[in-house]
């Protein structure tokens, strides 16, 4: 009797116990808070739409050397130092182009772009990246084909700017073929009267 009772007991607490568990199946855990990563907010950031900077006003006085409409937000009054958000839309890029008197730094602030430097691979730009252009260096920087593309654009005040051709496209963006220093000579002393001073900063 008394190991039939033992064998009883146990039973009982099995059955017990697997109830124990299915209820506590049946009802929602607590959910773990998860700690953000920086690739978190950002892309946080990218789905609300937003920006924490202003997209600023069309930026039609430059519109002949951007394939697509272009936005801009002077962000300093300084007098040695010139920043501006520029925006671009979906597609749109800029012509090749030089700074004089002053390298240009590009930092991403939103979207995805593209920049590239003659010689070199196109390359990308995102939130956080942050790219120096030497002075006198031929370039040219844009958004992604789908996507707008915010970044922040730093230059000495009185820098100057001289707008080469377009880059070459077929579909997707190709790397352009460089040119020699006699040809650029050339479409520099060709395109000189467009220099202008980069009082937008582009």
């Amino acid at each position: 009797m008394k190991k039939i009772a033992f064998v009883f007991i146990l039973i009982l607490a099995f059955i017990i116990s697997i109830n124990e568990n299915i209820e506590a199946k049946g009802k929602k855990q607590p959910k773990i808070p998860k700690v953000l990563t920086q690739d978190d907010i950002i892309k946080r950031i990218k789905k609300s739409g937003g920006t924490v900077f202003p997209v600023g006003q069309e930026n039609k006085g430059y519109a002949k050397y951007f394939t697509g409409k272009s936005y801009l937000a002077p962000l300093s009054a300084d007098e040695d130092i010139q920043i501006a958000n520029v925006t671009f839309e979906p597609n749109c890029i800029n012509h090749w182009h030089k700074h004089h008197k002053s390298c240009q730094i590009l930092v991403g602030v939103s979207g995805k772009g593209y920049y590239q430097i003659e010689g070199e691979p196109i390359r990308t730009i995102e939130p956080g990246d942050t790219v120096t252009i030497p002075a006198d260096t031929k370039h040219w920087h844009g958004a992604t084909e789908k996507s707008w593309f915010q970044h922040l654009s730093i230059m000495k005040k009185g820098a100057k700017t001289t707008w080469l051709e377009p880059v070459q496209r077929e579909g997707k963006l190709k790397t352009t073929k460089k040119q020699s220093s006699k040809e650029e000579t050339s479409q520099e002393e060709k395109e000189g009267k467009d220099t202008q001073n980069d009082k937008d900063n582009k």
